[in-house]
């Protein structure tokens, strides 16, 4: 079973910073793709950043440029560092990990781009 448990969300001014965390237990991290994925108030979720068990990344173009997804295979956690955070990032932000046709999500934690 794994699970996945998500962490640095909040309350940040439009042009701010934030990093999230996800940490996952069990075993399959490290040969897993793992994912951020948001949903806004009223829309569909939505892909943000995914990076596979090579490292190869690829952003929703809202993102790029802006966001960087990274791992830590050591520590079984997946970052999302989001830089030059606008309103319309606002939204809570969901960790995915997929393996072989299985995927576990986390709890969510919500972000929030406001003055």
């Amino acid at each position: 079973q794994v699970q996945l448990v998500e962490s640095g969300g909040g309350l940040v001014q439009p042009g701010g910073s934030l990093r999230l965390s996800c940490a996952a237990s069990g075993s399959i991290f490290s040969i897993s793709v793992m994912g951020w994925y948001r949903q806004a108030p009223g829309k569909q979720r939505e892909l943000v950043a995914l990076i596979t068990t090579g490292g190869s990344t690829n952003y929703a173009d809202s993102v790029k440029g802006r966001f960087t997804i990274s791992r830590d295979n050591f520590k079984n956690t997946v970052y999302l560092q989001m830089n030059s955070l606008k309103p319309e990032d606002t939204a809570v932000y969901y960790c995915n990990l997929g393996f072989v046709g299985l995927e576990y999500w986390g709890q969510g934690t919500q972000v929030t781009v406001s003055s």
